[in-house]
């Protein structure tokens, strides 16, 4: 539910930027949290694969379980983010120069995005190519029922 509540948010930003949005889902996860903040995070994600993906673009989103997580991965046919720079992208402020200057944004996204993860007992990784595009998986404890 929340990751179609992120979704239902963000499609029409993607529709005007001519992105196509793309869900897998392995099968239903529970999470324990507070919703609005998670929604919040899948949303800075989001965006971000959005307003730094190619003219017709797509972005994916999956869910799986692995072991005792949720994985939530969004990938996107984007710009990329520079080797060197992938350590900063969850830096507070930061914002890489390469291409990005155009793209509005304050760098708060995925620093507010990180902290939502890690607050919630999980964490954020990227993995991303230069021209390819880039991947983030969020990794959430499952809750104790699930």
């Amino acid at each position: 539910d929340l990751l179609k509540t992120a979704l239902k948010t963000i499609t029409p930003l993607a529709e005007a930027q001519e992105i196509d949005m793309y869900t897998e889902r392995a099968e239903d996860v529970t999470v324990e949290g507070d919703k609005d903040q998670l929604v919040e995070l899948f949303l800075s994600i989001l965006d971000n694969s959005i307003k730094y993906n190619r003219p017709k673009g797509s972005v994916s989103l999956s869910l799986a379980r692995l072991d005792n997580w949720a994985v939530i991965k969004v990938a996107d046919t984007g710009i990329g983010i520079a080797p060197e720079a992938l350590g900063k992208v969850f830096e507070r402020f930061y914002r890489e120069d390469m291409s990005r200057g155009e793209v509005p944004g304050t760098g708060l996204g995925l620093p507010i995005a990180k902290g939502i993860a890690e607050s919630h007992g999980g964490r954020i990784v990227v993995e991303s190519r230069v021209g390819e595009g880039s991947t983030f998986t969020v990794y959430l404890p499952l809750a104790a029922s699930s």
